[in-house]
């Protein structure tokens, strides 16, 4: 097909400035091309899309120059929230649907996908780190009727680079970084892309290998920087074209993460140090495979089949010594999570803006945690969970045009899932439900009516669930069951979309969301873990981004998030009424960028940014009314680049300042409310990247 488009205007004379023009060997700005939606799983137009989005394209940088993890998308993207106990530890949360700060057996509130496949279901994100990456896409949710379960607060959808089947290449990216006051660190990563049969058949690859340098000292121990975590991880994709339009893609990855302490620091011990009496340390093992096979006819006619492969095993160790009594007490978390997926779909896109999409989709999850405590060298296991949930689903969603303005989208997924549980061992009769049934429809409404060509109104009415299990209850040797928790969202918002390449874009949303019987991973005083149906929420946010590029060479960019909310419930209604809040959700957010980039042989750029944080507590009730948040950091970067070699200079955190980003490390000492995760001191990294 063919799609004609009008011409941008002429550069405006009164916005130009002589000063700041490029070199004439720069380059024309070629007019913005056409975005389009893929997280919906059908390419829809942006200007068209009826709900809140974020799309970013290539690989994402941090402010200091690295590669993020999905939860590290956070200090970028405002409307993203994440807890702070370090690579493969996070939790991920979306405009403020948050349910706890501490690590369970629920189902997240955030689906992480790579390329059709879903990385997770229950517990923190595996931390896989972002490099040679296409796209990354963030859906407000719920999103129920496409993505099923667990997706209440959104989705995340990563899309990689898909192998060149034409052109064989390479690129290398590697850096060092300095920190003020804490250890080095640095990374290394190389992509290889290699055509088998030319447009046939191709395979790409990538490896890496990070280190984070530690910057907390154990005074205990007379150990300096415990938090060293270093990441070592790789994948791999190849695509066959057997023709008539048809299309294989598989790819695996492979990631380890090693902790070896934990990341927080204890306040009465200063700013950047605590006093443990051993080390914390945390590991990760992370597998992924999948399969995805697709069909197009050239009536738009499109079928999608996807299947995938997760594991994600971790181990975890703290210190359960009470202050000043030996012998060294140890608690251990062994978790392992397999998660394997189905879905086939078929859609079709026709002219006018409208299209339909059927699908169906099988999922089991199995999570297994195991638990031993007691004297170092002497621990005994202690009461555990498992858990088996298989769900079944079939979905469809089409969207019909009006008067070539209006577009009205309509749809709903139908749900049939049981968990089966069962404790790993019991020290008490109690009783429990081993299976439980949960039958579930999700619709979804909404609408776009496009004002002009770049101005679009658009709003939406969506529900989502998470399904019920078992896990640990309260007190020793207990297991209880969990109910399923549900939410809704109206939302109503304007897209702006630039028409040239300095026009403004902009989008502006408000959003309403009831959420009801709110599951939540919760620790008692004595740092035992139980979970429970924490009561209901209200939560109302407001949230705004803006792209510009003022004149030639200048883009600035910016995001901001208001949110709202407020809990009821048995924990809740006991507190205090500003101790209702949910988790980890400051009222206030935002992430600015600015940078300026010159034309001429070395095309130097450099550029400023700044993230703000307002104010969130640790957890609904008095217990965990514990302040965190509340800071703004600062970082700037410049770099230059001269055919295929580019090199970087990036600073954050310019002021070096240690605010709180979250006040919990060690559940045992929790009840002291003296635990703090210091953001990461002053840093330097010089980077040097190269493709051929």
């Amino acid at each position: 097909g063919f799609r004609i488009v009008a011409a941008p205007p002429p550069f405006p004379p009164r916005i130009a400035r002589p000063t700041l023009r490029p070199a004439p060997s720069s380059p024309a700005m070629p007019p913005p091309a056409e975005v389009v939606v893929t997280a919906s799983k059908q390419p829809v137009p942006l200007i068209r899309y009826p709900g809140t989005i974020t799309r970013r394209t290539g690989s994402p940088l941090l402010p200091d120059g690295s590669a993020p993890a999905p939860s590290d998308l956070a200090r970028l993207l405002p409307v993203l929230q994440t807890t702070a106990l370090g690579p493969g530890r996070d939790k991920l949360f979306i405009r403020g649907i948050a349910d706890s700060s501490f690590n369970g057996t629920t189902l997240s509130t955030v689906s992480v996908y790579l390329d059709d496949v879903q990385l997770s279901a229950s517990g923190p994100d595996p931390g896989l780190r972002l490099y040679d990456m296409a796209a990354e896409e963030v859906m407000e949710g719920p999103q129920g009727t496409l993505y099923g379960a667990g997706s209440i607060g959104g989705v995340v959808r990563l899309t990689s680079n898909a192998p060149d089947l034409v052109t064989a290449g390479a690129a290398v990216q590697a850096g060092a970084t300095a920190l003020t006051g804490g250890a080095p660190g640095g990374d290394l990563a190389t992509t290889i892309n290699l055509p088998v049969v030319a447009g046939r058949l191709g395979l790409r690859g990538v490896g890496y290998l990070v280190r984070d340098g530690g910057y907390i000292d154990d005074t205990a121990r007379g150990a300096s920087n415990v938090n060293r975590t270093d990441i070592a991880g790789g994948r791999l994709a190849g695509r066959l074209l057997p023709g008539d339009g048809w299309r294989v893609d598989a790819s695996g990855a492979l990631q380890w993460i090693h902790s070896r302490d934990g990341q927080y620091a204890l306040a009465g011990e200063g700013t950047l140090a605590r006093r443990d009496p051993l080390a914390q340390p945390f590991t990760g093992a992370f597998r992924f495979g999948r399969l995805v096979i697709n069909k197009q006819w050239p009536s738009g006619l499109e079928l999608t089949s996807a299947t995938g492969l997760a594991a994600f095993d971790t181990s975890e160790l703290f210190d359960m010594t009470p202050p000043g009594v030996r012998p060294v007490s140890t608690s251990r978390a062994d978790t392992e999570k397999l998660l394997a997926s189905h879905e086939m779909r078929l859609s079709r896109v026709l002219p006018g803006g409208r299209s339909w999409l059927v699908g169906v989709t099988l999922v089991s999850d199995r999570s297994v945690l195991e638990r031993s405590a007691g004297v170092l060298g002497m621990e005994r296991d202690v009461t555990g969970v498992r858990n088996l949930t298989r769900a079944a689903s079939a979905f469809g969603e089409a969207t019909q045009t009006f008067w070539t303005r209006l577009s009205i989208t309509l749809g709903g997924r139908y749900t049939i899932a049981r968990v089966d549980s069962e404790p790993s061992q019991i020290q008490r009769a109690m009783p429990y439900v081993k299976g439980q049934r949960t039958l579930r429809l999700d619709p979804t409404m909404a609408a776009s009516l496009r004002l002009s060509t770049d101005l679009a109104l658009f709003a939406r009415h969506q529900t989502g669930f998470r399904t019920g299990g078992l896990a640990v209850a309260r007190g020793v040797g207990r297991v209880a069951n969990y109910d399923p928790d549900t939410i809704s969202v109206n939302e109503i918002g304007l897209r702006r979309l630039p028409r040239s390449p300095h026009a403004l874009g902009l989008t502006f949303s408000a959003s309403r969301a009831h959420w009801a019987n709110i599951q939540a991973d919760l620790f008692s005083r004595r740092g035992q873990p139980f979970t429970i149906n924490l009561g209901n929420a209200e939560v109302t946010a407001l949230e705004a981004s803006l792209d510009w590029a003022p004149w030639r060479g200048l883009t600035l960019s910016g995001s901001a998030l208001y949110t709202d909310n407020h809990v009821t419930g048995p924990i809740a209604d006991q507190s205090r009424p500003d101790n209702r809040r949910l988790p980890d959700t400051p009222p206030v957010g935002g992430h600015a960028d600015l940078g300026y980039r010159w034309g001429g042989a070395l095309a130097p750029h450099v550029g400023a940014n700044v993230t703000v944080v307002g104010r969130s507590v640790l957890g609904t009730g008095d217990l965990l009314d514990v302040r965190q948040g509340g800071y703004a950091l600062f970082g700037a970067g410049a770099g230059v680049q001269r055919g295929r070699v580019g090199m970087t200079l990036d600073l954050d955190n310019l002021l070096n300042a240690a605010p709180d980003r979250f006040a919990f490390g060690n559940p045992f000492g929790l009840a002291a409310r003296d635990q703090r995760t210091p953001a990461r001191p002053r840093s330097l990294r010089i980077g040097i990247a190269s493709r051929w």
